[in-house]
């Protein structure tokens, strides 16, 4: 059977998550903009909130992003004075990052939009199948997908 018979975008489960990602994304993004944040930068000065001070390294971890993506996010948010970074105090290579007044406050006004947008999905989509689905991406993420194999990202002549 030809290859492109059995490729179906139906079938993928990354484009689907991509999708679905986009899609919800828009939606609480249409929420937080009155407030100047982005879904990406409202979690990270969430996280952030949470943890008190975070490395570059444990936030990209925390996240589930690569260290550099994490670095492009944080540049506005350090620009517009919501977060500081600064160099860690057990170890001096690394780059910690800490939630300043301003970024309190910005996370305060943009929390209540980030509430009605929590809503208003769990009223389209249902609470209990929100909680469902929630614990299903945490698992999708606890899931060692593994390292990939150099033959598997070549294509065979």
């Amino acid at each position: 059977m030809p290859i492109h018979d059995q490729l179906s975008p139906d079938l993928c489960n990354c484009l689907a998550l991509r999708q679905a990602t986009r899609h919800v994304t828009q939606y609480y993004d249409g929420y937080l903009s009155p407030a100047g944040l982005r879904t990406t930068q409202f979690s990270i000065l969430s996280k952030l909130a949470r943890m008190k001070t975070a490395t570059i390294n444990a936030m990209a971890d925390e996240m589930v992003m690569d260290r550099t993506t994490l670095g492009r996010t944080v540049q506005p948010l350090e620009r517009d004075g919501l977060i500081e970074v600064r160099r860690g105090r057990e170890d001096r290579r690394s780059r910690e990052l800490h939630l300043t007044d301003a970024g309190k406050a910005r996370l305060r006004q943009a929390t209540s939009a980030w509430e009605q947008a929590q809503r208003g999905f769990e009223a389209a989509f249902g609470g209990k199948r929100a909680a469902s689905m929630r614990a299903l991406l945490r698992e999708a993420v606890a899931t060692d997908l593994g390292p990939v194999a150099d033959d598997a990202t070549q294509q065979e002549a």
